[in-house]
């Protein structure tokens, strides 16, 4: 009797359990889908102006107005502070001098017509890597993110520089990007990366962090080419998956964001602590 009764226990609370954890789960997506509202409207915008023509306008410029106003209504309602706004105007121009650079190089195209074109390069594909800068500052406040055993501020903002440089320079020298990326390891090995969900702490190794979102851009990606929002030269004829070689440099351009988001965080908390 007294075994019957232990694994009736036993059987309810591993119900309990499994439960409590769809709970987090569900709560935790959640949070992830609020934070990635940013990037749902820029797919969506990608997928109905590829369908749907637009009057009076090539589609890149109605892109443009979209994000834009999306933007404004972002920072109106009170979804993105006015600090957070910095950062993502920040990211905007980081990625807008990135792209000028990569279409001169012929690592990708843009080739449809549009009125506001730099060298180019149409303004709203600054709003993708803006996007990515989004997310990082929506997750960071909705979900507590706290860091543990950061790097010292001398060692974050060289290697930060330095990744960023790659993109530029190994059209010219070497590509030291998998250097970069085993520094990273080395330099964040003992880093975590904590997050709140539902009044509990959880925590997560900070580089197993940048994969996981570096495979998600990867996976954006795929569906933003599939809707024309750029193209890659063998995409040209026809669609096809972007070589998965690609996820490497999405996660070393998330560890670029992730680190600029990070310091500026580190740096208001000091002048705030003054």
């Amino acid at each position: 009797m007294n075994l019957t009764i232990q694994n009736d226990v036993q059987k309810k609370t591993l119900r309990v359990h499994i439960l409590r954890a769809l709970k987090q789960l569900v709560r935790f997506g959640w949070e992830q889908a609020l934070s990635c509202l940013f990037p749902v409207v820029i797919f969506t915008s990608l997928a109905i102006t590829q369908i749907v023509p637009l009057p009076f306008m090539p589609r890149y410029d109605w892109l443009l107005i979209i994000f834009l106003l999306m933007q404004w209504w972002m920072v109106r309602s009170g979804l993105e502070t006015k600090d957070e706004l910095k950062v993502i105007t920040l990211f905007h121009l980081v990625g807008l001098a990135l792209e000028i650079f990569k279409v001169h190089m012929g690592s990708w195209s843009y080739p449809e017509e549009g009125y506001f074109k730099i060298f180019e390069v149409p303004l709203y594909s600054g709003f993708m890597y803006a996007s990515v800068a989004s997310y990082l500052c929506q997750a960071w406040r909705r979900l507590k993110v706290e860091l543990v055993k950061w790097p010292p501020f001398l060692v974050v903002v060289p290697l930060a520089a330095a990744i960023y440089l790659n993109f530029f320079t190994h059209h010219y020298w070497i590509d030291i990007r998998y250097w970069l990326a085993g520094l990273v390891i080395i330099v964040f090995w003992r880093s975590w990366v904590t997050y709140k969900v539902g009044g509990t702490r959880y925590r997560m190794p900070l580089a197993l962090s940048f994969v996981l979102i570096g495979l998600f851009i990867w996976i954006a990606e795929n569906i933003a080419t599939f809707f024309g929002a750029w193209e890659y030269p063998n995409q040209t004829d026809t669609w096809s998956l972007v070589h998965l070689g690609k996820v490497s440099s999405w996660v070393l351009l998330v560890i670029v964001s992730f680190l600029i988001v990070a310091t500026l965080k580190q740096v208001k908390r000091k002048i705030e602590q003054v």
